[in-house]
């Protein structure tokens, strides 16, 4: 499906980053994941890949630095000759209410979530604009749908990634390029799982389908919007949340 296609998934080797990975690989696609720390554990997660066949690396890097988003970029390039999708996928928490956050809690949080889906996206841009196509997915939250308490930092950083994928998306729609966004819900992940187990399923209880969503189901929302089919799709955003907010 994707072969000789390129992507960039950052936060690309834990969690749902890991999830979208493995799946681009395994639909024929050359992955570069980015991490910003772990080293031990991306490279583990590399090998485990390389000996299943996939094609990938790994690159180190904040995508809160502009220098380093440029660096990633660039090394992609020259191991892979080219970029055709990225997905934004990093992002990090830092759960206060806000009478007790600090500005700098303020700030980590914007700057990595949505700071660094822009500087990322800002590295990679010109080259699409060359080659007349990508695509661009950013991984957002339903908690920048409906807030949620001692997450302010974090809706804020998730709802301002709605709109920065509507107004890119305009930008881009005559240059071969679509962005989108994918919301997911509670899902499966070290940082969801780290919840208290009684705060966990008060969460649970108000899902629907009453269940945790699977980082391979988010995947697969990405990867239908990389394929070449999903090309009159664009500024749109995929909730994958088991119907908690509708």
């Amino acid at each position: 499906m994707f072969e000789g296609r390129v992507a960039i998934v950052t936060g690309g080797t834990r969690g749902i980053g890991a999830a979208i990975t493995r799946m681009l690989c395994e639909n024929g696609a050359s992955v570069a994941a980015g991490y910003s720390r772990g080293k031990e554990s991306a490279e583990r997660f590399r090998d485990t890949m390389a000996a299943g066949g996939a094609k990938m690396s790994i690159h180190q890097g904040r995508v809160d630095e502009t220098d380093d988003c440029n660096r990633v970029f660039k090394e992609v390039i020259d191991e892979f000759g080219r970029v055709d999708y990225l997905v934004n996928n990093a992002g990090i928490t830092i759960d206060k209410t806000v009478r007790k956050m600090t500005v700098d809690d303020w700030r980590q949080v914007l700057n990595v979530n949505l700071s660094g889906a822009f500087q990322m996206t800002k590295s990679v841009l010109e080259h699409m604009i060359e080659r007349g196509s990508g695509r661009i997915v950013m991984i957002s939250s339903v908690i920048g749908e409906t807030g949620n308490v001692g997450q302010a930092n974090y809706a804020a950083s998730k709802a301002g990634l709605f709109g920065l994928v509507k107004s890119l998306a305009l930008e881009m729609a005559q240059r071969g390029i679509t962005v989108n966004t994918v919301a997911p819900g509670f899902i499966a992940t070290e940082m969801v799982e780290a919840i208290p187990e009684a705060a966990l399923a008060k969460v649970i209880e108000k899902i629907p389908q009453r269940r945790l969503g699977k980082p391979e189901e988010v995947a697969r929302v990405v990867r239908f919007l990389l394929e070449d089919e999903a090309s009159y799709i664009t500024g749109a955003v995929y909730n994958v949340n088991g119907g908690l907010d509708m």
